[in-house]
């Protein structure tokens, strides 16, 4: 009985499979993934084109020009000072990146290694990290950066510093959370009974294994320092003026509502885009990083 001979179409169709079995060729066919992806990389892009190039300088007022229509010099035409709102859209989403970032890394510097430390330590250093959290959550963003305000006066430092410590009591909770489940496995037992100490278990065992936990709260975390920058430049608290911000924006169109309506737009859809292409990727990277969720698709 002779052995089956493999045709020559069957090679092809396995090699066309395998990308599809990585993370890669999985995230290609994520619709929320890629959607997300783009528009996040459309804001990215747009920031890092504004420290090259803005099609005017945004810090240029020309009261002749003020509330011009579209036209082929001004693609979306002027603000009430002359100013072109491409070149301001693409300065302030370089400004509120920067923001986001900073806000961003403060909040998982601290927020995560309080959490490792929570669930390392237990104990009282657990119920004083943990009710210190509960004592941070309790003055939201808006409430630290008027305190700031207060003592230092309003600025980016004053929104990053607020936004920043906004962040670190969530990432705290989350980071204890996942650590503490993965405290109880197995495999983490059989590490203490060989030997190690609880600070090369947490660099080795712990961690890793929610990295890509931390990785999703990243996206949403960053979605919401984006909104709580622009809440903060809308109330004066932020990014001041000369430097474009979209929250600042939207308030000098507030008094121009029915005048020249779309100077609100344009930085109300800029916020609209970014946050919705960060919550997007978030999704698309939970059901990618989820082994139980990429084992489905």
């Amino acid at each position: 009985m002779t052995a089956p001979v493999t045709t020559s179409i069957d090679a092809p169709v396995a090699t066309r499979r395998l990308p599809a079995k990585t993370f890669w060729g999985r995230a290609l066919r994520h619709r929320s993934f890629v959607l997300g992806g783009s528009l996040s990389l459309l804001v990215l892009v747009s920031a890092l084109l504004s420290l090259v190039w803005t099609p005017w300088s945004p810090y240029e007022i020309d009261i002749a020009s003020k509330l011009r229509p579209p036209s082929a010099a001004h693609w979306l035409g002027t603000d009430s000072f002359g100013r072109d709102i491409v070149s301001l859209l693409l300065a302030g989403a370089r400004s509120t990146i920067a923001v986001g970032i900073i806000a961003v890394s403060i909040g998982l510097t601290f927020g995560v290694c309080l959490g490792l430390i929570a669930s390392a330590k237990r104990g009282w250093t657990e119920e004083i990290i943990m009710r210190f959290s509960d004592f941070t959550f309790a003055f939201p963003a808006v409430l630290s950066a008027i305190m700031l305000a207060a003592v230092v006066g309003p600025g980016m430092v004053t929104s990053i510093v607020a936004i920043g410590i906004f962040q670190i009591p969530t990432l705290t909770r989350l980071t204890r959370g996942s650590a503490n489940a993965i405290w109880a496995r197995e495999f983490v037992l059989a590490a203490r009974a060989s030997g190690k100490g609880k600070f090369r278990i947490t660099i080795e065992h712990v961690l890793p294994n929610i990295l890509s936990i931390l990785i999703v709260q990243l996206t949403i975390q960053f979605a919401l320092a984006i909104l709580a920058e622009a809440a903060l430049s809308y109330l004066g608290l932020g990014t001041q003026p000369p430097q474009p911000s979209w929250g600042r924006m939207l308030n000098d169109a507030q008094t121009l509502l029915f005048l020249s309506p779309m100077l609100a737009v344009y930085p109300g859809a800029a916020i609209a885009i970014a946050v919705l292409g960060l919550n997007l990727l978030g999704d698309g990277l939970r059901d990618l990083l989820d082994p139980r969720l990429a084992r489905e698709r």
